[in-house]
């Protein structure tokens, strides 16, 4: 009995610790871009250092061999996860803000909800069609209302857009992926995937790459570099894996909720954003949005 209750405290750290990442990530991602690295730099190093942690950590661990049919279903996974779901968050968050990333990330569960009603047919009740559109219009909101002048957010509205089609695409890779999940070891999948988006993404992020002036570049921004590829890449894959061993994809998922909160929290602190009404609101109708498209629904729901 100690075992297992040791297990999902582990389990839950683990997938606390992934979501304090992702919710850092926000701000320490945006401070080295645009200057030191660009959004497109930032995936090459990424998705590469990630692969070659992922490969390296897969000499250790049982070897497997993907089925010929599943090899289709690797690739728009790796397309929709790994390549356009990373170019268009790390492209939004240079032309936007690290509280208005925070919150429109957390949309995905809702994306998720619709693309399963679309593509697996599940039901939607009353509660779920409430949350997606609360949800929707807190995103709405921020991407119309939610512009202020900065420096360092030379296009918040274009920003804006692309966490939501950052969101999309990582919602409809959860749904895509869900298929080889039980079929294959993680850190398996992993590696494959995060090699073929490098192929993929190579010809993408290869210019920009060339332009880092790494000979200038100040000891935190090599943390902040570092800290992306370990802890927002590798780190993240890692503890959501452990996570998943001992709890509910439903509960893992529930950690969302954390992120904005812990985002806006260390973007604040740190100086490098604001609040402001628009983005009080537009973050409670999306929190509140979120909630209820992924509550369950009681037994007399529709």
């Amino acid at each position: 009995m100690k075992a297992i209750l040791n297990k999902r405290v582990g389990a839950l750290l683990a997938a606390f610790g992934a979501t304090t990442i992702y919710g850092l990530n926000h701000t320490i991602a945006k401070g080295a871009m645009p200057d030191y690295v660009g959004a497109f730099g930032f995936i090459m190093l990424r998705v590469g250092g990630a692969a070659i942690l992922f490969w390296t950590l897969s000499l250790f661990t049982p070897k497997e061999k993907i089925q010929r049919k599943d090899w289709k279903i690797l690739l728009a996974a790796a397309l929709l996860g790994m390549v356009v779901n990373m170019l268009s968050f790390f492209k939004g968050l240079s032309l936007s803000t690290p509280i208005n990333s925070a919150v429109l990330v957390t949309i995905t569960p809702i994306i998720v909800v619709l693309l399963s009603a679309i593509f697996l047919k599940e039901k939607i009740g009353l509660k779920k069609i409430i949350g997606i559109g609360l949800g929707f219009m807190g995103a709405l909101g921020l991407i119309l209302f939610g512009h202020e002048i900065r420096q360092d957010a030379p296009n918040i509205f274009v920003g804006n857009l692309l966490f939501v089609l950052n969101a999309t695409s990582y919602g409809a890779y959860l749904i895509v992926v869900k298929s080889l999940i039980d079929k294959y070891h993680p850190i398996t999948l992993m590696k494959w995937l995060f090699g073929m988006a490098f192929i993929i993404n190579f010809p993408v992020t290869i210019a920009e790459f060339n332009q880092i002036q790494w000979e200038t570049m100040p000891i935190e921004i090599w943390g902040a570099v570092g800290f992306v590829i370990l802890g927002t890449t590798f780190l993240t894959y890692l503890f959501n894996a452990f996570a998943l061993t001992t709890l509910k994809a439903s509960s893992v998922g529930a950690f969302v909720y954390l992120q904005p909160l812990i985002g806006i929290i260390y973007a604040v602190l740190s100086g490098k954003d604001q609040l402001s009404p628009i983005k009080i609101m537009g973050t409670a109708a999306v929190l509140v949005g979120v909630y209820l498209a992924t509550s369950k629904q009681s037994s007399k729901s529709p």
